[in-house]
């Protein structure tokens, strides 16, 4: 079921969280003055950007951003969001950003006097301290009364990490994640987990593969990731044997071995533990 969030940092601030852990495409739409910036991130999954009635679009991807500027038009928001997908949007105001920026307007391409009366887009990979502040806005659990204020601080410190010049952001958000490479490190072992999800190797032999310790490699995947490695390994997996199922082409036994499972009813009792139903009925639903 897909959902968004709109939490209005400051008056022409907005942070918008898109979120959709269902099965179907997630539509949403808004409008965008004119003169505001949209910075986007993927968290995971993919997303399309729609524009002029569907003639034009832009992807999304995961661990991607986009910038989008254009002074001489509206870019109103048209966002289909994927299944398991999820993204951060930021919208501020170009007189808001200036004030924030205008003594150091000579290094941030985007606002030298060439550029700032032109329309702008630019496609980026978020760094591993932006992923940082992104899984910490999705994985937001402290009082309510201070949510906006905590929004507020993480939206400033997104658009200072995004502008970040320095080949070292020093990601120190976690304790655990001392520097960049710890975070690359982790990304790895998400990539080896997937690329082996019949036969994920152990945590220990995971941490040695990537080259981190056990300690740092368990509490900084629950950081990015926001859920244990396997955990993470489990909701993928499932993902991964709907799609399998949605093509039509194995059974239930064969997807189930496809994903790690020796036997079919292993299979069926996890994925009724996912999906609150099992794979027979689920292909019947579909059907239907």
């Amino acid at each position: 079921m897909g959902s968004q969030e709109v939490i209005k940092i400051e008056e022409d601030f907005v942070l918008i969280r898109f979120q959709n852990d269902g099965n179907e495409v997630f539509r949403a739409e808004r409008e965008i003055e004119q003169g505001l910036i949209q910075f986007h991130f993927g968290i995971k999954g993919n997303a399309k950007f729609i524009f002029n009635q569907g003639n034009y679009a832009l992807d999304l991807k995961e661990e991607k951003s986009l910038l989008l500027y254009n002074p001489q038009k509206q870019l109103p928001l048209n966002l289909e969001l994927a299944p398991n997908s999820w993204v951060i949007s930021l919208i501020i105001s170009i007189k808001k950003f200036h004030a924030l920026f205008s003594t150091e307007a000579d290094y941030i391409t985007f606002l030298s006097d060439d550029n700032k009366d032109k329309k702008y887009y630019n496609e980026g990979n978020i760094s591993p301290s932006m992923a940082i502040v992104l899984s910490q806005l999705f994985h937001y659990n402290l009082h309510p009364s201070i949510k906006n204020l905590y929004y507020k601080g993480k939206g400033y410190e997104l658009l200072s990490l995004y502008f970040n010049r320095t080949e070292d952001p020093n990601a120190e958000q976690c304790p655990f994640l001392i520097d960049e490479s710890n975070v690359m490190k982790i990304r790895k072992a998400k990539d080896i987990v997937i690329a082996n999800m019949a036969e994920p190797p152990g945590l220990q032999e995971l941490s040695d593969q990537v080259g981190i310790n056990l300690k740092k490699l368990k509490m900084g995947f629950k950081q990015i990731y926001g859920d244990t490695v396997y955990g993470f390994l489990f909701d993928y997996k499932m993902e991964y044997a709907r799609k399998l199922l949605d093509s039509g082409s194995y059974n239930v036994n064969e997807v189930g071995l496809k994903i790690g499972y020796s036997t079919g009813s292993h299979f069926i009792t996890a994925f009724k533990k996912k999906f609150a139903t099992t794979p027979k009925k689920y292909l019947l639903e579909k059907k239907s």
